[in-house]
């Protein structure tokens, strides 16, 4: 039984792959690729000879069953146009066509135009909302853009150049001004990261006609933080002391009944530990 390899390729400077793709792809017995053309470009940079058959949005269907018949026998490789297969193209149908199968799926992970604009843009990495190409039509858009007004993580979609500005103006009016990373053409000659916010995108990249894809990392919701009510967080802190907590688990215990800042409440905790020692000395 064989072995469907998900082979991460570059996603513009052709030296962006891995030793280790580069040996899946000469011992493999077929490559599925979804644009046959920019695959000859990596064949020929690295002299690779392996068969190539087309695999894309149109003939999914009808390549699946050859596909899962070739993997009974002998290992496949899945290649996107650019990047990591599976990911906002039609590799998805036939890795669930394989695992369905039970034929082992392996990752030779490779270059990303989402995780690039991600780590370059300047804005949260910890947690994001990956949405893939924002829709074609407004009111599809404008609607998924509704469904993310209140998300608190970083968000990254992908867009095409002739309507980056229509969608621009869409999150404007949507989100609300807020922080913006627009990048283009990663990793090729005219690459660009532009950082601002989406009001000024908008001025930029009408000034500046678009070109090349694009991929946008949008800040999420600032949360507001909630007020802050010393005189009772003041008589938490003593409350618990009394019960024979120490300061810091007092702390850490409103902090998580409050949503305010451990920061914040160790301010208050000192002050408290002041007034505490200044009682003392007052005493006879």
């Amino acid at each position: 039984m064989g072995i469907l390899y998900l082979v991460g390729t570059p996603i513009g400077n052709l030296e962006d792959i891995s030793l280790r793709a580069l040996r899946i792809l000469r011992e493999v017995s077929l490559v599925a690729a979804e644009d046959t053309r920019q695959t000859k470009k990596l064949f020929a940079r690295y002299h690779i000879s392996t068969p190539l058959i087309s695999y894309h949005e149109h003939n999914k269907r009808s390549r699946l069953p050859y596909l899962c018949t070739r993997l009974e026998e002998k290992d496949i490789a899945l290649v996107s146009e650019a990047g990591m297969p599976g990911i906002s193209d039609p590799g998805y149908e036939l890795v669930c066509a394989a695992i369905e199968r039970g034929f082992a799926v392996v990752p030779i992970p490779g270059a990303s135009a989402l995780l690039a604009a991600l780590a370059a843009s300047g804005l949260p990495t910890d947690q994001f909302a990956y949405v893939g190409y924002l829709p074609r039509r407004q009111s599809d858009r404008r609607r998924l853009l509704t469904t993310l007004r209140e998300e608190p993580r970083t968000i990254v979609a992908f867009e095409s150049p002739h309507r980056l500005l229509r969608s621009l103006q869409d999150a404007l009016e949507v989100l609300g001004e807020r922080p913006i990373a627009v990048a283009r053409e990663l990793t090729k000659v005219h690459e660009e990261i532009w950082r601002g916010s989406i009001e000024q995108a908008i001025a930029y990249f009408t000034e500046k006609p678009p070109l090349g894809e694009f991929t946008l990392v949008i800040a999420g919701v600032e949360r507001r933080r909630p007020p802050v009510d010393r005189e009772t967080i003041k008589e938490q802190l003593l409350a618990l002391m009394d019960e024979g907590m120490s300061g810091k688990e007092a702390v850490s215990q409103i902090a998580a009944a409050t949503g305010v800042s451990k920061r914040e409440i160790y301010k208050i905790l000192t002050e408290v530990s002041a007034s505490l020692d200044e009682d003392r000395l007052d005493r006879p």
